[in-house]
C-alpha cells in the first residue's frame, strides 16, 4: 500500500473561456489538497484567474474568499457577505472527499505484483567464487524488501541491493546481488515482500544448469533434431529414386 509523503493536489475542474478577439482569457481552477490518508487536512481551493493573473480565490481552511487585486478584493468582499463562502465550503465534502477516496482506490491502493528472476552473474570478488542476482521487475508501488536465504537462513553479509529504479511508466525494478561460495546440497532462494504479495514470494535458485548453458543445450538439441530430419528425408528420397530406376 502506498503512503503519502508530501502534499497531494487533485485538479478537479479546469475551465477556460476565451473572451473577444483580443486574447483575453478567463480561467477557473479548482484544487483539493491533502497530505494524509485520513483526510483531516483536506482543503478545497477555488482560484479565479484572468489573463494569467489570479485575482481572487476561495480557501476552505479560512472559509472565505481572498482578493489579490483591486477587482478581486471587491468581489471577495461581496461574495463573503452574500453567503458565497458557505456555499463553496460545501465542496469540501461534496466534491473533494469522494474524489480523494477514488484516487486512493485507483492509484495509492493499487498494486502490481513483480516479476521475479534469480540467475547467476559474473562475480567481481576474489572472496567468493560465485554470484547470484535476484531481480524484481515491473512492480507498483514503491516499497519492496528482498532477502536472500541459504537453507532457510537469512543471509546478512556479502549482499548488495540497488535502490528502487523507476521505469518511467509508474513501474519500478530492483536488483539484489549475493556473493557466495557454493556448498554441495545447499538450497538458495530469494524472498520478496511487497504490497501485492500478502504472504511474500520465494523463488529458488536452480544450480543444475545456468540460463546460458540451458540456452546452448536447447540450441544444440534443436540443431540435432533438424539434422536428423534432413538425414531421414534424404534417405527416403534416395530409396524412392533407386526404386524408380
Amino acid at each position: 500500500m502506498a503512503t503519502l509523503n508530501s502534499l497531494c493536489i487533485l485538479h478537479l475542474l479546469l475551465f477556460t473561456l476565451l473572451l473577444g478577439t483580443d486574447g483575453y482569457l478567463y480561467h477557473l481552477h479548482r484544487e483539493c489538497r491533502f497530505s494524509s490518508r485520513d483526510l483531516q487536512d483536506l482543503e478545497f481551493i477555488d482560484r479565479y484567474i484572468f489573463n494569467k493573473l489570479e485575482y481572487a480565490r476561495y480557501n476552505s481552511t479560512l472559509n472565505k474568499f481572498i482578493g489579490y487585486t483591486e477587482f478581486g478584493v471587491k468581489n471577495a468582499d461581496r461574495w463573503n457577505r452574500d453567503g458565497g463562502a458557505e456555499r463553496q465550503h460545501a465542496n469540501l465534502d461534496g466534491v473533494c472527499r469522494p474524489n480523494a477516496k477514488l484516487r486512493f482506490d485507483a492509484i495509492l491502493d493499487y498494486s502490481v505484483e513483480p516479476t521475479i528472476k534469480v540467475k547467476s552473474a559474473i562475480h567481481g570478488s576474489h572472496k567468493h567464487t560465485s554470484m547470484l542476482v535476484c531481480s524484481a521487475y515491473d512492480f507498483y508501488p514503491r516499497g519492496i524488501k528482498m532477502t536472500w536465504l541459504r537453507d532457510g537462513v537469512e543471509v546478512t553479509s556479502d549482499v548488495t541491493t540497488t535502490e528502487e529504479l523507476a521505469n518511467g511508466n509508474w513501474y519500478y525494478q530492483i536488483h539484489s546481488h549475493l556473493e557466495y561460495t557454493p556448498k554441495s546440497g545447499e538450497k538458495i532462494s530469494c524472498k520478496v515482500e511487497h504490497a501485492s504479495l500478502p504472504k511474500g514470494k520465494e523463488v529458488k535458485w536452480d544450480p543444475t544448469m545456468s540460463e546460458v548453458k540451458r540456452n546452448k543445450v536447447i540450441i544444440g538439441a534443436s540443431g540435432l533434431v533438424l539434422g536428423l530430419i534432413i538425414t531421414i528425408a534424404g534417405v527416403v528420397y534416395y530409396k524412392k529414386k533407386s526404386t524408380a530406376i
